[in-house]
């Protein structure tokens, strides 16, 4: 006897194949996809309280020490040097700010020159609603002027910057006006034999008490033939060897065999 056949009922599922709607759903029951463009996004304000006055004082009391740190540091090397207060420990006081602070000899240098010029620059910091230095490289331009100099570099800066504490960079342009305005004239004359003051200058490394022969004559600068070559070199780094016309000529033979 055979066995009925048995017959499966098709599942009808609830989207075709094709991705329609079966039509059994009305278009209220078919899910919209939202569009991030007219979406509603809620915002809850948060109200932020004013200072009290306790904290306002205590804001003003904590951006001065963040303003005064490198002073403070500077006259802290200062007074580490002038008391030797590294003789315990260490021979020289370079060697200590090497081993102690990690600073080279000029690095200490720099910070204990601009203390002082700050110290400078308080004297007038009512009249620049208390706009004084933040940073060791706002002051540094400053360090070879009169203390006179100084506090009209630093407002004439402070102008420039809009009431607001200038940007080394503009400093340091202002200290150029103020140097070239008060250079002495250049007096040297071709051929004159002068010594090299390397001084602190980077540039004349290695050339110090070196002589030459003066062979261009510029505004604020001349240019030195020495055995090695020409240079430029500034007013503030030559020193004539005052030499009679026939001493001078005598060294310029020197020099063209030294060549």
């Amino acid at each position: 006897m055979n066995k009925p056949s048995s017959k499966r009922k098709k599942t009808t599922s609830a989207a075709s194949s094709d991705g329609t709607a079966p039509d059994n759903l009305t278009k209220e029951e078919i899910p919209q996809e939202e569009n991030p463009a007219t979406a509603t996004i809620n915002v809850t304000a948060v109200e932020v309280p004013e200072l009290t006055e306790e904290e306002q004082r205590d804001r003003l009391h904590l951006e001065r020490r963040v303003e005064r740190a490198f002073f403070e540091a500077g006259k802290a090397l200062a007074e580490l040097r002038d008391r030797r207060l590294y003789r315990s420990t260490h021979k020289t006081f370079q060697e200590y700010c090497r081993e102690r602070f990690g600073h080279s000899r000029r690095q200490s240098y720099l910070l204990m020159d601009a203390a002082v010029v700050f110290d400078n620059l308080i004297e007038i910091c009512d009249q620049i609603d208390h706009k004084l230095p933040t940073a060791e490289g706002q002051v540094r331009p400053m360090t070879k002027l009169e203390p006179q100099e100084q506090q009209e570099a630093w407002l004439r800066a402070v102008e420039l910057a809009g009431g607001k504490v200038p940007t080394g960079k503009i400093v340091k342009d202002v200290v150029q006006r103020i140097t070239k305005r008060t250079q002495v004239p250049n007096t040297y004359q071709i051929g004159e034999v002068c010594q090299i003051l390397a001084k602190e200058n980077p540039e004349l490394r290695g050339k110090g008490s070196c002589w030459g022969i003066v062979s261009q004559v510029n505004d604020f600068s001349c240019t030195v033939k020495l055995w090695n070559g020409e240079y430029t070199v500034g007013l503030q780094y030559l020193k004539s060897f005052n030499y009679l016309p026939a001493e001078c000529e005598q060294m310029q033979l020197v020099c063209d065999r030294s060549n």
